[in-house]
């Protein structure tokens, strides 16, 4: 009996973890880091968007305003963060702050 209700706990527990990594990826965003270099946002650029769709980024799209490495590159890594569950902290971090702005939103 004590084992049928340590596995259910277990179980339990493992779902909840699993929902609220579902949640929490949500309600999060993954952007550049400030101090991360230009060169360094211009190659995440050329791979993020070399596999996904970056046209919000491109002239004319909502988010190509201001056209900035830094802003380029946090809405690139957040795509590939949505398509890829992956956010590199040694050039972003994670945020719950929606970095969208004006017409540029971000997923």
């Amino acid at each position: 009996m004590a084992k049928v209700v340590f596995s259910l706990c277990f179980i339990g527990i493992l779902l909840c973890f699993s929902l609220c990594s579902i949640y929490a990826q949500d309600k999060s965003w993954c952007v550049s880091r400030t101090e991360t270099s230009d060169e360094k946002l211009q190659a995440v650029l050329d791979y993020v968007c070399g596999k996904l769709d970056c046209k919000e980024i491109q002239p004319g799209g909502s988010c190509f305003d201001p056209d900035t490495y830094m802003n380029h590159g946090s809405y690139a890594i957040d795509i590939d963060y949505r398509a890829n569950n992956v956010c590199d902290q040694s050039y972003a971090l994670l945020t719950t702050v929606d970095p969208s702005f004006g017409k540029c939103v971000y997923p």
